[in-house]
């Protein structure tokens, strides 16, 4: 189902589902964080539903919470973003010890094109596009990988999807591009 026209990137607040005939693959981005293959596998079957809870807290300060779970209620990787620009440590039960941060920048500040393309002028606000980075905590994990992605909406399929362009770089300095879809399921209860 098509975003709501009048959602932007300012409350992105909702019910998707992925939808990955649109979507690219990510298989070969969940091997080099060293994600088994019975999880890849697992994950590829599952239907991934994110329930998002974007809001501003009382310091001004804006936040992004999403709960995923998997086909049959199994939990997935939640992500609890706070939109400051500092970086902050997760023990995450797929991708293990993970250091991310959330923060807007002028779509003009990021540096890779991939990550620059296509979006909607709804992705858009005054201080600039959702854009994050994650990394393995190497020191912890042994693993090394680094993420960065910009979410937003486009027009896929002549529909206004939630999307997130996705740039990653695996541990012998892989480099791939993937771009993942969402329909819209309905609004937050």
């Amino acid at each position: 189902m098509a975003a709501p026209a009048e959602m932007t990137s300012r409350d992105i607040s909702g019910k998707f589902v992925m939808n990955k005939s649109l979507s690219g693959k990510t298989d070969e981005i969940l091997r080099l964080q060293g994600v088994s293959w019975l999880t890849r596998k697992a994950i590829s079957v599952a239907v991934i539903n994110l329930s998002i809870k974007h809001y501003t807290d009382d310091n001004g300060v804006e936040h992004i919470d999403i709960d995923q779970t998997l086909s049959g209620g199994i939990p997935g990787t939640a992500e609890y973003r706070t939109f400051d620009g500092t970086e902050r440590t997760n023990e995450d039960h797929v991708f293990g010890p993970v250091l991310s941060k959330s923060m807007r920048v002028p779509l003009g500040e990021i540096e890779t094109n991939w990550l620059k393309q296509d979006w909607m002028d709804e992705s858009f606000v005054d201080e600039g596009v959702i854009a994050t980075t994650a990394k393995s905590d190497t020191g912890k994990s042994g693993k090394t990988w680094y993420s960065e992605q910009v979410w937003g909406f486009e027009q896929v399929d002549g529909t206004k999807r939630y999307a997130r362009h996705v740039f990653f770089k695996g541990p012998q300095g892989e480099e791939i591009n993937v771009r993942l879809v969402y329909d819209y399921q309905g609004p937050q209860q």
